[in-house]
């Protein structure tokens, strides 16, 4: 599947998680931004799409926080492609180590992740709403 979604979409990014650190950096950087709830939002947003590059590296037996603390420095220190080794267990300029992923599997996960949370958001939407009319059907009424 993977030649085939270069072959249609002929655009790769480096991999690792290198990707999904520097969105969350630049979404970082934004959320400084703004304020309340929407800097909030925001931030939640930048620490969901790190999640992917940490849960690479504890899957490859790398400690979680110390790879997020690297993975942002680097960020900070301009290393665009900089992300989780899993081979070698460490960081690395993924460009350089010549890893790469298609760019419509990164778009297809981060739109499906957003489509998530908007009907997660829309539920509890809902379901905010009908707190204010009692009990929810089949629920007692203590």
């Amino acid at each position: 599947m993977v030649v085939k979604d270069v072959l249609e979409y002929p655009y790769i990014v480096a991999g690792g998680g290198a990707p999904e650190a520097n969105v969350a950096y630049k979404i970082r950087q934004w959320a400084n931004n703004l304020t309340g709830r929407e800097q909030l939002a925001a931030q939640k947003f930048a620490d969901a799409i790190e999640s992917l590059p940490i849960t690479l590296a504890e899957n490859a037996g790398m400690d979680a926080i110390d790879t997020q603390v690297n993975l942002r420095a680097g960020q900070v220190e301009g290393k665009k492609w900089y992300g989780v080794d899993a081979l070698r267990g460490g960081l690395a300029d993924m460009s350089k180590r010549n890893i790469y992923e298609p760019l419509k599997v990164k778009e297809q996960v981060i739109k499906a992740a957003i489509e998530v949370t908007n009907m997660i958001l829309r539920i509890d939407d809902t379901i905010s709403s009908a707190k204010g009319g009692g009990a929810p059907p089949g629920g007692m009424d203590y």
